[in-house]
């Protein structure tokens, strides 16, 4: 290599890896912040005066006979007996074991989830140190995988740990009379932030790391364009040691958090008439739970797994280029849009900690919208620059007859296509999920008859709400392939996950708030502090359903990317749909996003029946003794235990399904197997999670009082429909909406890794 040259490849691991440290001290900056808030009062900080705080607390009330001024007749009321709590440091003891609980929790059933991904992962790299290695005794693609499958697991575990530190301060900087929700706002975007800097910058940092061993142990000094086109076929065990650990977190997380949730819904508010997260509901702990391992290490690891494998993808496409090939900086282009998207994300975090003030509740949703669109636009010019002083003027893709000349600015035309078809999702999914809008507030209107009319309107508004984002998606599609083919369509996936630290941070910023709610209600506090959290709550709700939006967006392009990359490691030069074996695959594939969410779906069901049974005898134990104190382990025991039970069989059937196709029938019905998973997948995806997100907020619309004021004779009935209408929601847009993401991209990734196989004398026994 040339001075020239040289010095531009050492340019390129500098603002990589530099820019993975600067975003991981970042996090911990973020930390720093948080840990300097304090659970109780510190007059330097929170500045509260305990005459305020005094009557803050919540009155015990019970039900007495008391005279009817009007009638004279003595009727049942409820009365105001004695505070819950007879001084304010036995409110900040009840926090921090709320908060105990819910961390000891988490932590619970991800130590015996870990220990089954452990296991498995151990029994499945054997499968692939047999199969997919070139020769026996060598474990490149197997390190990758166990190296992938360890840094998913880390960030997961990471995002849960800082999301439980961070939702008590988040309820207890809520009590501030005057900047509670300012406080409160800032304290749970820092959690959310520090998942989604910590998250990136040690995927991207890990990724560089890992390529950095591979060129010096495996490449070596002297190598060839095919060295290094298995090279980055190995590293793409990265990727699938990310996504199979995604699989796992999401199926298992979500049937935690659904089987709570749908528990604490049907026994807690529509049997007992309790509200959100009461105290005397045995499943609250349970919920709470769950929204840290289900939305935070389930989502964690699912938006890791996107971004690990759409730049394996383009970086084993890209292996295929002479141009590319040629050493400097073109090669390692797909990371650096990552490692700019990280400083750019910096930047944007600035306008919502120190900025943009939230005072009012109308201006938390437009904050979070405005990170998205903050670091969209900032993004833009950086990737324009980045392509140009990066790539080549010009290079060329071959594959058989077929060759592609691509230019530097048609690499940038690709990725914005990406990165604004994200923002563009991620704005109708807001659209029909927000109970600020039209649709959402008709699903609401549509409870005054009833339960079945709800669950109607949500699931037409579901369907239609595909429309916008399946255009946006085809036609970044169809512009990405025109100008670079499958490189463009990697390209496109990156550009819509290069502002991943954003979209986790507002998507971390949700569970946070919801808890921060749940603990301020459990520790009896009056509702004038449960309504600053529930309007942080309700703008995580929309954020969450935007962050689900943006990631079944990224897991098509990833998919499609990675189906690309299957295709060019598979030497297949087309698809042709119409040939028996691609059909049949093609069905077979379209097939499976339905039988999967069928058996994510019965075991919410299942553990919520069990939920729902434990928590009906808790509640007879309490009317028949008044002392009883609910038992909120059982809850979480029995959401563990049938979490850990029910995620095998979906994920060992999105696991083996495309490996078993590939060895009876091979590489030309897995590429039509891929094809129809991504197809129906990514509708049902969609579809899904917004009819479950728009139940939620118009259950959330309902109890504001939106339809009719809780004093008038409808309100529980419209309540109760809402309530039922959400508790359908749950499943879909927690546990078989996200896990369907990565059955899209999963099977995509297994395909490439498994590629060789399927083209060697063991693959395709059936037909060969």
């Amino acid at each position: 290599k040339n001075k020239e040259t040289g010095a531009m490849e050492e340019t390129t691991y500098l603002l990589i890896a530099g820019s993975a440290v600067i975003g991981l001290l970042y996090g911990v900056f973020n930390i720093m912040a948080l840990s300097r808030v304090p659970v109780g009062e510190h007059q330097s900080y929170h500045g509260n005066e305990f005459p305020y705080l005094s009557s803050l607390i919540g009155m015990r009330t019970e039900v007495q006979l008391v005279k009817n001024k009007e009638t004279g007749a003595m009727e049942e009321q409820e009365v105001e007996v004695e505070p819950f709590h007879k001084n304010w440091e036995e409110v900040v003891f009840a926090l921090n074991r709320i908060s105990q609980a819910v961390s000891d929790g988490a932590k619970a059933f991800l130590r015996e989830e870990y220990k089954i991904l452990t296991v498995f992962m151990l029994c499945f790299a054997v499968v692939i140190a047999l199969l997919v290695e070139e020769k026996l005794g060598q474990f490149w693609t197997t390190f990758a995988f166990l190296f992938g499958a360890a840094t998913s697991i880390a960030s997961g575990y990471i995002g849960m740990r800082i999301a439980v530190f961070a939702n008590s301060r988040t309820a207890y900087s809520a009590i501030n009379r005057e900047h509670g929700l300012a406080r409160a706002f800032i304290v749970a975007f820092r959690g959310g932030s520090v998942l989604g800097f910590c998250l990136t910058s040690l995927g991207l940092l890990n990724l560089i790391i890992l390529i950095w061993v591979y060129n010096f142990f495996l490449l070596g000094g002297d190598y060839s364009q095919e060295d290094v086109m298995h090279m980055y076929e190995c590293v793409a065990g990265y990727g699938l040691g990310g996504s199979t650990i995604a699989m796992f977190g999401r199926v298992g997380g979500g049937i935690f958090t659904k089987a709570a949730d749908v528990g604490a819904d049907l026994a807690g508010k529509v049997e007992e008439g309790l509200e959100e997260d009461d105290p005397r509901n045995p499943a609250a702990i349970a919920d709470n739970v769950g929204d840290n391992v289900g939305d935070i290490a389930g989502m964690g690891a699912d938006l890791f797994g996107s971004f690990a494998e759409s730049t394996c993808a383009a970086l084993v496409v890209a292996a295929t280029s002479h141009e590319l090939n040629q050493g400097g900086s073109a090669l390692y282009f797909p990371m650096m849009i990552t490692a700019v998207g990280i400083l750019v994300s910096i930047v944007t975090s600035f306008f919502a900690t120190n900025i943009m003030r939230v005072e009012t509740e109308s201006r938390i949703e437009s904050t979070l919208k405005y990170q998205l669109i903050i670091s969209t636009v900032l993004l833009t010019p950086c990737l324009y620059f980045l392509s140009v002083w990066s790539l080549p003027e010009t290079f060329i893709f071959a594959r058989g007859d077929i060759v592609v000349t691509v230019q530097n600015w048609h690499a940038f035309i690709c990725i914005v296509s990406g990165l604004w078809a994200g923002l563009a999702i991620g704005f109708v999914t807001e659209y029909y999920t927000s109970h600020t809008y039209r649709p959402v507030r008709d699903i609401a209107e549509s409870c005054r008859t009833g339960a079945a009319t709800d669950i109607i309107y949500g699931l037409a508004l579901g369907y239609l709400s595909c429309v916008i984002p399946t255009i946006c998606l085809a036609l970044t599609i169809y512009f990405s392939f025109y100008l670079a083919g499958m490189y463009g369509i990697a390209l496109a996936a990156i550009g819509m996950l290069s502002n991943l630290s954003t979209a986790l941070a507002i998507d971390g910023y949700g569970p946070i708030a919801d808890n921060a709610g749940g603990m301020v209600e459990m520790i009896h506090l009056k509702s004038i502090i449960r309504e600053k959290t529930d309007a942080l709550d309700a703008a995580g709700n929309t954020t969450a359903a935007v962050g689900k939006g943006f990631a079944i967006g990224s897991a098509a392009l990833v998919s499609l990317a990675l189906f690309g990359a299957f295709i060019t490691r598979s030497k297949m030069t087309e698809v042709n749909i119409l040939a028996p074996l691609q059909f049949a695959g093609l069905l077979v594939g379209a097939m499976l996003p339905y039988a999967f969410s069928a058996l994510t779906m019965k075991s919410v069901g299942k553990a919520a029946h069990e939920m729902v049974g434990e928590a009906r005898r808790q509640f007879a134990n309490m009317k028949r003794n008044p002392n009883y104190q609910p038992e909120y382990e059982k809850c979480v025991e029995i959401s563990t235990k049938a979490a850990l039970r029910e995620m095998i069989l979906p994920g060992m059937m999105v696991m083996l399904t495309p490996i078993i196709a590939g060895w009876l029938l091979g590489p030309k019905a897995v590429a039509g197997l891929l094809a129809g998973i991504l197809v129906s997948g990514v509708q049902m995806a969609t579809s899904s999670a917004n009819s479950g997100g728009a139940w939620d907020n118009a259950k959330k619309y309902v109890e504001k009082e939106g339809i009719v004021p809780k004093s008038s004779p409808e309100f529980k009935e419209i309540k109760a429909a809402a309530v039922t209408g959400d508790t359908v929601g749950d499943p879909m847009k927690d546990t078989s909406g996200p896990s369907l993401n990565i059955l899209v991209k999963l099977s995509a990734i297994i395909s490439l890794v498994f590629a060789g196989f399927f083209s060697g004398e063991m693959g395709g026994i059936l037909v060969n």
